[in-house]
């Protein structure tokens, strides 16, 4: 009798489950759904006899781990070639067609997601992976199981190893994002990179929060077929993936005409804004599996397959106003407010415009309509304007003539392009944000202490600069809102502890222009201390490597302003640490120039960049000809096509040992 109530209960959740997750049309209330959860929870703890690893609560019941544990794939998950254009994309198809004449092509939508690997056994899910450099990936199969449309058991006792793409609804993704912005929270940039973080939290009930999703796309081992027969085409592998519960993409074509191929690419790029999912692009893949095999695998791209990727997303929207941020040196930046527009994944209703001179050089009115895109898929700027379609209301912009966060006077650095400043040192905008910075991941790394702390915290009239931070006491921030006796303490430990950062972090800490974590890296390795960094000259500067007049000038500046002074001689009272900790452990990497994109398989980007500056390396955030390397992980993004585009070397994690000598 509670074996069959078990089971009918695992049965009605499910199907709840799949009418909410999968289908969103549910037809009983959540109130409804928690108690049938919650009752199915109960009864199998006091009959453990009828553990199932396919029950509802198994999605959602996994303890937090300490690390993810590394599964090699025993068949290679490889990556698609990319082509950018249609003329490239004749150009391949074109190549295929020497080989088999008359190829017929599958055309399906590139879903913007994280590629991960599912293993059953005897029709059970038992492992899933992310794909990492192909060969290794992560194993994350206690998050797979979070997400409902990944069936937890077939309808039949298959043995196979199925491929997919896991997502974020573009639906869950706003909904987070306002959720986020709403509590003061740093917003997600897109939702490729939301599903790749949601996915690889350690703690999987922070990913079933997250309503991640999935297309299956083809299968890697076994089959899908109980007489163990392999599908003779793509198409009726997903069909038959279909009818096994697997989710599937739709818009898909089949055809041996490349005029349709590439007319059905339009199709789909017309539809792109109007999908529920992320896509980047078209994936064009011989049908015939005997095909397949026949044009063969390149190196580690098959050669029957390409990725249309479209170009960057632009969309016309008017610019409805200009604010005035104040930075932490106190540079008047204008953001654009623009009426709202869906553009690569986000709405966005903001964007950077940059300085004056970049307003003035392309003409820009308040009230234009102006194109805008995303700059690496990222960070939403303007264009262009569009002039002809001024119908008289529009007005020209100037900058304020006082900052409007303390009213003091401006004035037009010469030594930066339109910069406009505001004058005074205590600036409330300026100490804000650059306390905000100093205790940044990059810089001192203080956790805990966000942007809503510091304000309070100078409300509050407790710091009124980055030294006041070393002079805290727990009783001084506990009665604050949000705080208490228990996280006063912990703040006051983490600052405490920032104190043995050394002196790259500091260096980087003081917001000294035109020195981000790189340039003070090679100023700590150059000089060893912060006295020795005070007393430099400009000649001493400028004979570091990639130091140019303008940095070597501004750190001078910087040190020789007598506020600048004091705030470190008051660091160093306070016992912050000011000699350099970081040492290269070799020159073997000397004179070379590392970009990290994506997700590697078992290194964080922090790990991968120590490792590589430890060998004497440089790691820069963008790629330019002058990029030796780009190591590149899953879900890389623009700085992979970019590599690809200037024709700078491209490794993943694996290489990238090798050239240590791991």
């Amino acid at each position: 009798m509670i074996k069959e109530k078990i089971e009918k209960l695992r049965r009605e959740l499910t199907h709840h489950a799949k009418l909410y997750y999968v289908y969103d049309s549910p037809v009983i209330s959540d109130y409804e759904y928690d108690m049938m959860f919650a009752e199915l929870k109960r009864l199998e703890e006091e009959n453990p006899e009828f553990f199932s690893p396919d029950s509802p609560t198994q999605r959602v019941g996994g303890k937090p781990l300490d690390k993810f544990g590394k599964v090699t794939h025993t068949a290679r998950m490889d990556s698609l070639s990319d082509v950018f254009s249609y003329d490239e994309l004749r150009t391949f198809i074109e190549g295929a067609q020497k080989t088999v004449p008359g190829i017929t092509w599958s055309v399906e939508p590139k879903i913007d997601g994280l590629s991960v690997s599912l293993r059953y056994e005897n029709g059970v899910f038992v492992q899933g992976a992310t794909r990492g450099d192909g060969v290794t990936g992560e194993d994350v199969t206690q998050n797979l199981r979070t997400v409902f449309s990944i069936p937890m058991t077939l309808p039949e006792p298959l043995d196979l190893t199925v491929r997919g793409e896991v997502y974020m609804p573009r639906a869950v993704f706003e909904r987070i994002n306002a959720k986020r912005e709403a509590d003061g929270k740093a917003l997600m940039a897109n939702p490729r990179n939301a599903a790749a973080g949601s996915l690889r939290q350690l703690d999987p009930a922070i990913t079933a929060s997250r309503g991640l999703d999935i297309f299956v796309f083809n299968f890697q081992e076994g089959s899908p077929y109980g007489d163990g027969r392999a599908p003779e085409s793509h198409t009726e592998t997903l069909d038959r993936l279909s009818d096994l519960g697997f989710s599937v993409v739709s818009m898909r074509l089949k055809t041996n005409d490349t005029a349709k191929v590439i007319e059905h690419i339009k199709k789909i790029g017309a539809a792109r804004d109007n999908l529920p999912y992320d896509i980047d692009g078209v994936v064009v893949k011989a049908d015939l599996i005997s095909d397949r095999r026949t044009i063969g695998e390149g190196t580690s791209t098959p050669k029957w397959a390409a990725a249309y990727k479209f170009p960057p997303e632009e969309k016309q929207t008017r610019l409805e106003s200009i604010t005035i941020n104040v930075g932490r040196t106190g540079v008047l930046t204008p953001t654009a407010n623009l009426a709202p527009v869906r553009l690569a994944g986000t709405t966005v209703s903001r964007a950077t415009l940059h300085n004056l001179d970049f307003i003035r050089q392309r003409g820009i009115m308040l009230g234009d309509l102006v194109t805008v895109r995303k700059a690496g898929d990222i960070i939403p700027e303007v264009v262009c304007a569009h002039p002809e379609k001024r119908d008289g209301s529009e007005t020209e912009f100037r900058m304020p003539d006082r900052c409007p966060s303390c009213n003091e006077p401006v004035y037009y650095d010469p030594d930066e392009a339109a910069a406009v400043r505001c004058t005074n040192l205590s600036c409330p905008a300026q100490l804000s944000r650059g306390i905000e910075h100093f205790v940044s991941k990059g810089a001192m790394n203080i956790d805990g202490l966000g942007p809503q702390i510091i304000d309070l915290l100078i409300e509050n009239d407790l710091i009124k600069s980055s030294a006041d931070l070393y002079s805290l006491r727990a009783e001084d921030v506990q009665n604050l809102e949000r705080m208490g006796e228990k996280s006063a303490q912990n703040l006051i430990s983490a600052i405490e502890s920032s104190k043995s950062a050394g002196l790259e972090r500091l260096l980087c800490a003081l917001g000294i222009p035109n020195v981000g974590e790189v340039a003070a890296e090679a100023l700590a390795a150059k000089f060893r201390t912060l006295d020795a960094c005070m007393s430099a000259t400009e000649d001493d500067l400028v004979a570091i490597n990639d130091f140019g007049e303008i940095t070597a000038r501004s750190i001078v500046t910087f040190f020789s302003r007598e506020s600048n002074i004091e705030l470190c001689n008051r660091l160093k009272a306070a016992g912050v640490m000011t000699e350099a900790v970081k040492e290269a452990a070799s020159d073997k990497f000397a004179g070379l120039t590392f970009v990290l994109t994506g997700t590697l398989p078992s290194l964080s980007r922090d790990e991968a960049s120590e490792m590589i500056k430890a060998q004497g390396g440089k790691v820069a955030g963008s790629v330019s000809k002058k990029t030796s390397y780009v190591v590149a992980g899953e879900a890389a993004g623009s700085k992979l096509t970019k590599a690809q585009q200037l024709g700078v070397k491209i490794i993943d994690e694996n290489e990238l040992r090798r050239m240590i000598g791991e």
